[in-house]
């Protein structure tokens, strides 16, 4: 059974709609987010003037939109599991934890990635 809803062009805007309401509770309510979006505006430019060639480029951008998407999955799980209470919870803890981890692996990826190509190109 389909599930019910607009469908075609409408659900697109929709969907968009919703995103942009994402970003903007991101923005709003995660400190972490807007320092990663920040650190991220600054660094899509150095990554024009660092890499030497259109596969380098994509390289340091996908690392900053991965930093980015863990961030606001990172959140979102955070809000979804502070949302069910307060007490404490192993499953909520490891849930987090998890998340949390993930954008520590991002994190270590940029750092990484930026490295080595900055490493290649002046090393």
């Amino acid at each position: 059974m389909p599930k019910p809803g607009a469908t075609g062009l409408r659900r697109i805007v929709d969907a968009a709609g919703y995103s942009m309401k994402g970003f903007q509770a991101a923005w709003r309510n995660e400190s972490a987010f807007r320092q990663e979006a920040t650190v991220a505006v600054i660094l899509v430019p150095c990554a024009f003037l660092l890499g030497r060639n259109t596969t380098e480029v994509v390289l340091l951008l996908i690392t900053l939109a991965i930093v980015l998407v863990s961030e606001l999955l990172n959140s979102a799980i955070e809000a979804v599991v502070d949302r069910t209470g307060e007490e404490i919870n192993v499953l909520s803890g490891r849930a987090k934890d998890m998340a949390s981890s993930a954008v520590f692996v991002a994190l270590a990826l940029v750092v990484i990635v930026w490295g080595l190509v900055a490493w290649d190109r002046f090393g």
